[in-house]
């Protein structure tokens, strides 16, 4: 951690050369997870910002946070490459003394800027946050794996009588059980799955077929994932639909190479869902995009030219009514894919070379 962490000061110092400013302020949940190499400033799961930031100078590197939170963070999360300053939680005006003291009352760059001292991140160090690291793949494995046995786990587990509400709930308390947070369990049941792409769940009983999504965050890392359980034979017209996603995200995970612009990737979508048949498809639901510390980094338009390279996660969730296909990928350096959410456990069929899940029957 404390090599990683080197390095990432070392990036964000060399943005501070270049921008010419005296500091870089780090509040997102996102961003002081790459900083800190995985640790956490997450008290509310919904919270874009958290309980503590980073500050880098020239000189120094400090997490700044309040008088409840710091000792945790100093036992439980923080490597050592950080200083702590704390202020009393009913005093913020402290902190902001604290960083015009360090930063010599300079300009710094911040995620959320919050006054005329700042400004926000440039590219350059938002696209460092979206490569990498040998040390970050690997946490990433295994927040992957984590994730999907817990899916897998709870679709063995499922029963048609459960509501939507219990199997959301058991995806979450299977993501928990695993140290992962749920930042999203999606649940569709047999009568809302045509219905609805982003379906929350309701009090409905599944009935013969559900879907379950997760974004899990582990060490500030998503794991993306979605799979199918089906309660009796799906209908030849369903299963047709599923082979059908299957086939139209082969074509976009076959473009994952090196040098592709995501806009590329998202009219080789359009044209895919035409060929086989589906022409609006792509303009019924976002089809994903690159992954990592959000759950979607960029997602894929028409006019996002930004360029895939080794070391950047994706997760592509092309869809039907009633069917998906999602898996979080990471680009290595052969140009290869790795799936970071497969789960040999799970029933699945190759498609192009990848073994790719098909719907789990109870």
């Amino acid at each position: 951690m404390n090599e990683e962490v080197s390095k990432k000061l070392e990036l964000i110092r060399q943005t501070l050369h270049e921008t010419e400013v005296q500091g870089v302020r780090l509040r997102g949940t996102d961003w002081f997870a790459w900083a800190t190499a995985g640790a956490s400033n997450t008290v509310l799961l919904t919270a874009e910002t958290g309980v503590a930031e980073v500050l880098v100078t020239t000189e120094e590197a400090w997490v700044l946070t309040d008088e409840i939170e710091a000792q945790r963070l100093k036992d439980e999360e923080l490597p050592a490459n950080f200083k702590v300053h704390l202020n009393p939680w009913a005093d913020g005006d402290v902190r902001e003394s604290f960083v015009r003291d360090v930063t010599g009352g300079g300009i710094a760059i911040s995620y959320r800027p919050i006054s005329n001292l700042e400004k926000p991140l440039p590219p350059t160090l938002q696209k460092h946050k979206r490569v990498m690291m040998s040390s970050e793949l690997e946490r990433y494995r295994q927040v992957g794996q984590k994730a999907s046995q817990a899916m897998t786990e709870v679709l063995k587990a499922a029963k048609s009588t459960w509501t939507e509400y219990q199997l959301a709930g058991a995806g979450a308390e299977a993501l928990w059980a695993k140290g992962l947070h749920p930042a999203l369990t999606l649940v569709a049941g047999e009568r809302r799955l045509p219905l609805y792409r982003h379906a929350t769940p309701t009090g409905e009983q599944i009935g013969r077929q559900a879907m379950l999504v997760f974004c899990a965050r582990g060490y500030g890392l998503y794991a993306n994932l979605t799979r199918f359980v089906c309660f009796g034979k799906l209908s030849d017209e369903r299963a047709e639909l599923h082979s059908h996603v299957r086939e139209v995200e082969a074509v976009i995970l076959n473009l994952c190479q090196p040098g592709t612009t995501l806009d590329a990737v998202y009219h080789a979508l359009a044209q895919a869902y035409e060929q086989h048949g589906f022409p609006n498809a792509i303009r019924e639901h976002h089809q994903g995009g690159t992954t990592g510390y959000l759950a979607r980094e960029i997602v894929a338009n028409p006019t996002t030219t930004d360029t895939l390279t080794e070391g950047i996660a994706v997760a592509w969730n092309p869809s039907l009514a009633g069917a998906k296909v999602e898996d979080t990928f990471v680009i290595l350096k052969d140009g290869k894919l790795e799936n970071l959410t497969f789960d040999p456990n799970f029933p699945n069929v190759e498609v192009e070379g990848r073994l790719r899940p098909v719907p789990l029957y109870n």
